[in-house]
């Protein structure tokens, strides 16, 4: 488990989970913490109730949403089943007690806080929702529960890094359109009219824009980091049939 120490407060526990520690097997060893993956289930749960515990919280009180790419953040005042979870990427409570999930392998587990208002966030960005606005909806959200922007601080979590991001051609023009300054976070890649995309980069600037207290990153490439992360693009360049889910969470303590 990963910890930052802008994350590390009174009343507050938080982690970015690395892919060791669980019960699953093969191409999903060891802490598969997504169900949409193809393992065994009761694996996942396992998987799963290890991580709220290390959180302090039970697992049934661990939420995660059916995540879409999207730029939708929901408030979550008591856990739901697994089968009714809601279609966001984005989660924000005020609830002591509640882990608010986020799942990835290779986009960005985003956490964030205000201590001292009690109100936490967590939202999953990958390239589609951090363009589209997911980080600046979580804020959003938690500024609706009470939290102060100046206060609130932000860890982007382990994502696949900006030497192993490859992307087209296409890809940048959507970036820039919406700010020109951007065009610094795509560096030539090897590949002709190819460039090298920096995620946490990007997010990291959009909180800056925004305006919070205080960002950081942990590091890490789940590309390039096998032993320590899942990655769907590392999964993609072997032809493997599918892939574990990393899991990072942030709660209130009960």
């Amino acid at each position: 488990m990963i910890t930052h120490d802008l994350l590390v407060a009174p009343g507050l526990c938080h982690g970015f989970f690395a892919r060791d520690g669980g019960v699953s097997e093969g191409l999903f060893a060891s802490l598969n913490c997504g169900f949409g993956s193809g393992d065994d289930a009761d694996r996942v749960a396992e998987n799963r109730a290890r991580a709220a515990a290390q959180l302090g919280v039970a697992a049934e009180r661990l939420v995660t949403c059916y995540q879409i790419h999207s730029a939708e953040a929901v408030a979550v005042g008591t856990p739901w089943p697994r089968e009714t979870a809601p279609r966001a990427d984005g989660m924000v409570t005020s609830t002591p007690g509640i882990a608010l999930g986020v799942l990835a392998a290779d986009c960005a587990p985003v956490l964030l806080a205000d201590a001292k208002a009690g109100v936490i966030g967590a939202c999953h960005a990958g390239w589609r929702g951090a363009l589209a606005g997911i980080v600046e909806s979580t804020v959003d959200g938690m500024q609706r529960q009470g939290a102060r922007l100046e206060c609130i601080v932000a860890v982007v979590g382990p994502s696949i890094g900006k030497f192993s991001y490859e992307v087209g051609p296409e890809f940048p023009a959507p970036f820039i359109a919406a700010d020109p300054t951007d065009a610094d976070l795509f560096k030539p890649a090897p590949r002709a009219e190819h460039f090298l995309f920096d995620l946490a980069g990007y997010i990291l600037r959009r909180l800056g824009r925004l305006g919070v207290g205080a960002a950081a990153a942990t590091g890490g490439d789940t590309a390039a980091e096998e032993r320590q992360f899942f990655s769907y693009r590392r999964a993609c360049l072997r032809g493997e049939r599918d892939y574990g889910r990393l899991i990072s969470a942030i709660a209130l303590a009960p």
